[in-house]
């Protein structure tokens, strides 16, 4: 698959804070530079970028003399506001001396999560990649809510790249890739080369936060992962401290990790399901229901539910658990929580007599369900 990166056309390149910053919160010029000249490079190369830049806070809270960003949402909101600018004045006169055209793009999650909202996003990112100018996606944090955040960075950069279908996802961070084990503590710790599934045992060992000026860490990186794998999108995560660290991940050198997609491209409504709708809820199902999801190709009904969370409507998008609580699935629900709770553990037959009426025998359907890897 590496050997294929050379071909793809549309890549999508997320930065995190780590890597635009030196430890005490002061943008490294020098690495910022670097990275801005390999993209504008591929960019000559006729393959369309989309930058995911994370830095605002961070750069808002050095231009105030902060040691760390502080807890509380609108001083956050404030540092953001004051960084956002500060940090894309930067990249606009770097990318210019190289003759590039920037857009800046800032996104909710509220954004994506009605479809033609979501729509207009993807015809907006597509529109400004048409014109040869390279988009600088960030979340816009001075007004994102606890409720719509895409939690980081690396989900953002994920989500983007099922938006615009995108050929490949590069996140640069401060580590070389995924260990088997947190290299700072274990210093035996093996880099993973290729990744073909996450398991448990990943996530749990990769459960560690970022530097001070940083949301996320491998965690979110993983889920990010996960979803790309699903879409059949493959990722890379390396260290943006390598020299020509694009170019040489583009040329398919073996440099990172490598997690390693699903061999079909996923379908525009799945895709939706997947990376622009907000989880109104979750919906539990039992060992049989979740086997028939995850291995049969087959649809969600009421007699494999086991227990239903939140209070959401018909027609909004939930998330589905396993009897042990991992996520293994989303899907948009043909039945509001309250019927839900009803017709849990009863038979499709018995639907109408319970709720009086009987639209679907399905609670999801196939069509309307997407499956996590």
């Amino acid at each position: 698959m590496r050997e294929d990166f050379k071909d793809y056309k549309r890549i999508v390149i997320k930065v995190g804070t780590s890597t635009l910053t030196h430890a005490n919160g002061q943008l490294n010029l020098g690495r910022m530079e670097r990275i801005v000249r390999e993209m504008a490079d591929l960019h000559n190369q006729d393959i369309e970028v989309l930058l995911v830049s994370s830095g605002a806070i961070g750069t808002g809270a050095n231009r105030m003399g902060l040691k760390k960003v502080p807890r509380t949402l609108p001083e956050k909101q404030a540092l953001a506001a004051i960084g956002q600018g500060a940090l894309m004045h930067m990249y606009e006169k770097i990318f210019a001396e190289y003759g590039k055209t920037v857009a800046q793009v800032l996104l909710t999650r509220e954004d994506l999560d009605e479809r033609m909202r979501y729509l207009n996003a993807t015809n907006t990112l597509l529109a400004i990649l048409n014109m040869q100018v390279i988009p600088i996606i960030n979340e816009n944090d001075t007004v994102v809510v606890e409720e719509i955040k895409f939690g980081d960075n690396d989900m953002l950069s994920t989500m983007i790249a099922g938006i615009v279908d995108a050929d490949l996802v590069i996140i640069l961070s401060d580590v070389d890739g995924l260990y088997d084990r947190d290299p700072r503590v274990h210093k035996d710790a093996c880099l993973q080369s290729e990744v073909f599934e996450i398991t448990g045992d990943m996530e749990d060992n990769s459960n560690n936060r970022g530097i001070a000026f940083s949301k996320g860490g491998m965690l979110t990186k993983l889920k990010g992962a996960r979803i790309c794998m699903a879409a059949g999108i493959p990722l890379v995560i390396a260290n943006s401290s390598e020299t020509n660290v694009i170019r040489r991940i583009v040329a398919g050198e073996k440099l990172g990790t490598l997690f390693v997609p699903r061999e079909e491209k996923m379908q525009a409504r799945k895709k939706w399901i997947a990376f622009g709708t907000v989880l109104h809820g979750k919906v539990k199902v039992d060992s049989g229901a979740a086997n028939a999801l995850l291995n049969k190709g087959k649809s969600l009904l009421a007699s494999g539910i086991v227990d239903v969370a939140g209070d959401f409507e018909r027609g909004t998008v939930v998330a589905i658990l396993s009897s042990d609580g991992q996520e293994i699935a989303r899907g948009m629900v043909n039945y509001n929580a309250e019927e839900i709770r009803r017709i849990a553990g009863k038979k499709s037959a018995d639907i109408e007599k319970i709720l009086g009426e009987k639209d679907y025998d399905e609670v999801i359907h196939r069509n309307n369900l997407w499956v996590k890897c």
